[in-house]
Parts: structure tokens; C-alpha cells; sequence
């Protein structure tokens, strides 16, 4: 590690930054860690805002994390603004600038939102899932627009609490990241528990007679008391600008995670070789697997390994838990290495391995998909 290693800054309070800092501190880095964050919350499960947290009646902690133990100067609910490249030094909305030797960039994502109406919920950070929770209380009448996962599981979290609740989507749920087969286990268990599913080619969010409602793509009207859009992200690259870092709204990394020598990239912004073309993967599991690789990278540079990422995802929707490593969706028809259609099944394709209400942890699941 180069003598004149003495700071880092890691510009995100995320799951990504969070092991950034933790990796570089095991690798040996021992001068001055900075933690920007724009959240006023420290670090926590972001997975379960959209499942637990929706659906506890009293218990208030299962976002929560360990206690860091980094020993990082956290500077909370503070933006960044700028990066001034030639000077090493990222500028905050409060005015001040930190220097760094090297940089994390994990400032990930935000919600896509339909319209500028402050009606129109979306759930990412920790605030919007205890907005939300609260709205859930009155038992409000729910529209939820988008059809994939965090759509279906926070359409999921409102039955539960005793809404009725109606989802518009783009086509059948979850088809675009599941396939056929384990779309149709889902959305059969949503049906059967009383949701509405309407299928448009496209939506609006709109203001109508002094109330919010969901336009439908050949003019029909959906009114609900409660409007919640879960129809994608969008990278928070803006702070980036005029640096030449970012491309097509995303950050391009190199094996290591890094864009240059002294700058990482990761997290929901990062977009990163894969076997499959460059991809960028958004899923908790794919930030703690950059970030391990470019905190390295950034202290030993090309003796670091590369990424050797294997997705794994896991959704709780309908009372189906279900656990998935490797690519998604799978084509062609699987085979059942335990358990049979209709209920519990362990499920095999050459490039996925499956978990429906099975509680079987990652190492297994990947000797399952390997075997």
C-alpha cells in the first residue's frame, strides 16, 4: 500500500459503500475514511423495506444492520454535488469540499417516478417505507404501478394490511424477470389473495378532480386513495457531470470496479463486464460483490482480483418465499430436484437454481445450480 495512501472518500451510506469501507479497513487501510451520505439514517437493509417492514405489526427493526464497525467519519444527510478531478476533491451541498487520495463512488439510484405529484409514492430509502406504512394503517384503496418485483411485493405488504389493492402492469407480472413458470407460481398466489391486475401497454400518473389517479393507456381512469409507482430507478449520476466518468446515465467500471486508478465505482450506478455483455445489476447481493473487489482494487491496483459475479435474488410476495441464483429468467422447462408443481419445489435450469418456499442458503443453492 503507497505511503502516500492517507485519505479515502466513499460518496454513499448504502449497502455498497457500507462494504467499501469495511473491505478497505480488512485489507489494511488505516489513515482517514470519510462516509458521505444523503440519508439521514445510517446504513440499513434496503431489501426490507419492501417486505418486512410493510408487513411487521409492531416490529420496527428488521431494516437494521450490524453496528459498523469501520471507524469512519460519517457526514449524514449531506449531498454530493460536484467532483472537481484535476484537484482530487468532491464538493457537498453544504458548501464544504473533502480531499481524497481515492475515491467510492456508491451514490446508487432513486425512484422513477410518473409525475411531479407529491401523491404519487414510490418506495426506496427508509423514509418512503415508513410513509408508507403509516398510509397502510387507514386501510386506503391502493393502485400499484409496475408489474416486477418490488411492484408485486409492495402490492403484496398493502393485502396484507387489508387494502384492496389493483396493479397496473405492463403485461403479466413478473415475466420480464422470472419467466413464464415462476411468473405464473406468483401471480397466481396474488390472484387467489385478491389482487386486481390491469394490463396496459403504458401509464400515466395524473391529477384529476382534485385527486390523484392512474391514467391508463386507452384513456381509462383508475381512482384509489393511494398511488404508489414501483416502476424502476434511475442512477445518481448528476453530480458527475462534465467529468467524463459517467456514460448513457451510468457509470462504466473495468473488471475491478474501477473507472480510473483512483476512483471506484459501485452499486446501483456501475455498470460492469459481465459473461453476458456489460450489464448493470441493481440487486443488493451485486453491490456487496463490486464493492469487496473495488476496495481492493483500489489499494492493490491490477494484483486485485476481478469479478467473478453470480446473481442471486430473493423476493417474499403472497406468502411465497423465493430464492433464485444465477440468470434470470430461465428458458425451457426445469427439473425438480426436489418437491413437485404446486408446492414447495427445489428447481434446476442450466442457468439458474431455484428455492420456492425452501429455506436454503446460497452456498446450496449454487452446488444445486453447479451439479
Amino acid at each position: 500500500m503507497s505511503a502516500q495512501l492517507q485519505r479515502i472518500v466513499i460518496a454513499g451510506n448504502g449497502i455498497a459503500g457500507l462494504t467499501a469501507a469495511h473491505t478497505l479497513r480488512d485489507a489494511g487501510f488505516e489513515g482517514e475514511l470519510t462516509i458521505v451520505g444523503d440519508e439521514r439514517h445510517p446504513a440499513y437493509s434496503r431489501p426490507a423495506l419492501s417486505k418486512a417492514l410493510l408487513l411487521d405489526d409492531a416490529d420496527l427493526s428488521s431494516h437494521h444492520l450490524p453496528a459498523p464497525t469501520h471507524g469512519a467519519i460519517e457526514l449524514l444527510g449531506v449531498r454530493a454535488t460536484g467532483l472537481d478531478l484535476e484537484r482530487a476533491r468532491i464538493r457537498l451541498d453544504d458548501g464544504e469540499e473533502l480531499p481524497y487520495d481515492r475515491l467510492v463512488v456508491a451514490t446508487g439510484s432513486r425512484a422513477r417516478r410518473l409525475s411531479d405529484l407529491p401523491d404519487e409514492h414510490t418506495l426506496r430509502g427508509l423514509d418512503d417505507a415508513l410513509a408508507l406504512r403509516d398510509r397502510l394503517a387507514s386501510r386506503p384503496s391502493v393502485v400499484v404501478v409496475g408489474g416486477g418485483p418490488l411492484g408485486m411485493e409492495i402490492a403484496s405488504g398493502c393485502l396484507a394490511a387489508g387494502c384492496r389493492v389493483t396493479m397496473v402492469a405492463q403485461g403479466r407480472p413478473l415475466v420480464l424477470q422470472l419467466g413464464d413458470r415462476l411468473a405464473d407460481v406468483l401471480t397466481e398466489a396474488a390472484l387467489e389473495r385478491g389482487l386486481t391486475v390491469v394490463e396496459t401497454p403504458g401509464a400515466t400518473v395524473e391529477r384529476a378532480d382534485g385527486a390523484t389517479c392512474v391514467v391508463l393507456h386507452d384513456g381509462s381512469v383508475l381512482e384509489a386513495e393511494l398511488v404508489v409507482s414501483a416502476v424502476g430507478d434511475v442512477p445518481n449520476t448528476e453530480w458527475l457531470a462534465g467529468t467524463g466518468l459517467t456514460g448513457a446515465g451510468v457509470v462504466p467500471v473495468d473488471g475491478r470496479g474501477l473507472v480510473r486508478p483512483e476512483i471506484a465505482a459501485v452499486g446501483d450506478l456501475a455498470s460492469f463486464p459481465t459473461p453476458y455483455g456489460r450489464r448493470r445489476v441493481p440487486l443488493w447481493s451485486s453491490a456487496v460483490a463490486q464493492s469487496k473487489v473495488a476496495a481492493a482494487a483500489l489499494l492493490r491496483g491490477a494484483e486485485a482480483p476481478t469479478l467473478s459475479f453470480q446473481s442471486y435474488f430473493w423476493t417474499e410476495q403472497f406468502g411465497i418465499s423465493l430464492k433464485a441464483i444465477g440468470v434470470l429468467p430461465p428458458s425451457g422447462e426445469p427439473e425438480y430436484v426436489d418437491g413437485e408443481p404446486g408446492g414447495a419445489a427445489l428447481l434446476r435450469w442450466p442457468e439458474a437454481a431455484v428455492a420456492l418456499n425452501y429455506r436454503i442458503p446460497i452456498p446450496r443453492l449454487r452446488k444445486v445450480l453447479a451439479a
